[in-house]
């Protein structure tokens, strides 16, 4: 019997990947955070399969279910939106598994920020603009992050940022980062990425927050802070296809004789 920890992706069925959606496919438990995994995912389990949302469930109710399988010989499809690497409160579950003695494996899914930068036809890493994406949240009512992890510090950077959980503190974005990227930096607000209703706001640092609460957007939402995020810029480009770009794959031409 294993665990199967399965990346549904952010919303829209078809960026499952051919792996994950096998294991459903198998699976005689599946349980998935219902919240922010679409059914007809979980639609793939098999016929008689016991299909539960957890969002309603503490994770010793999840963890019991998950007991009550392992008693059964029946393996389970664990699904989580996004990656489960990225903010899917999968390691305290690993770590119950483990004490557990229960077997468990995981199977990546596309990220959030991925498939929003993929439906805005933008690249998160710009030469010489900004070649580091930094996913982070910010602390409001969940756990505290931690020493040297605040946007003050992050913001130092001037990378691009993909800040989760963080809709309802656009304010405490904005007086944070402004001083490292300017009032002026480009903000995008991706909603529900990968869903019919998926919608972009498009702003700066200083007029993100009055368009985002003219939107009434509360929730499930992420916001890219960067200067890569400008439209239009001029940029170099970078020297994976230059011709003077010498490399092992694509060694100097010798010269005519």
């Amino acid at each position: 019997m294993t665990v199967h920890f399965i990346g549904a992706g952010p919303g829209d069925p078809d960026l499952i990947t051919v792996r994950g959606l096998r294991l459903i496919q198998n699976c005689q438990v599946c349980l998935y955070a219902g919240s922010l995994v679409p059914e007809q995912i979980v639609a793939a389990a098999p016929e008689g399969a016991r299909v539960i949302d957890t969002a309603p469930m503490t994770l010793d109710e999840i963890v019991a279910e998950i007991q009550s399988a392992h008693e059964n010989g029946q393996d389970v499809a664990r699904v989580h939106s996004g990656d489960p690497s990225i903010y899917g409160a999968t390691a305290e579950q690993m770590r119950r598994l483990e004490a557990l003695g229960i077997g468990y494996d995981v199977t990546p899914g596309v990220p959030a920020f991925a498939a929003a930068a993929a439906a805005l036809k933008t690249e998160l890493t710009i030469p010489e603009v900004a070649q580091t994406v930094i996913v982070t949240r910010t602390a409001m009512q969940s756990s505290a992050m931690p020493n040297n992890e605040n946007l003050d510090t992050l913001g130092k950077s001037g990378a691009t940022l993909a800040i989760h959980l963080s809709i309802r503190n656009l304010r405490e974005v904005e007086r944070q980062l402004t001083p490292h990227y300017g009032a002026d930096c480009p903000v995008i607000v991706a909603y529900r990425v990968g869903w019919p209703d998926e919608a972009f706001i498009h702003g700066t640092l200083s007029t993100i927050a009055e368009k985002v609460r003219a939107a009434k957007i509360t929730r499930t939402a992420l916001i890219f802070v960067g200067h890569a995020l400008k439209p239009g810029q001029d940029f170099r480009d970078s020297a994976l296809y230059d011709a003077d770009h010498v490399h092992v794959l694509r060694p100097k031409k010798k010269a005519k004789g």
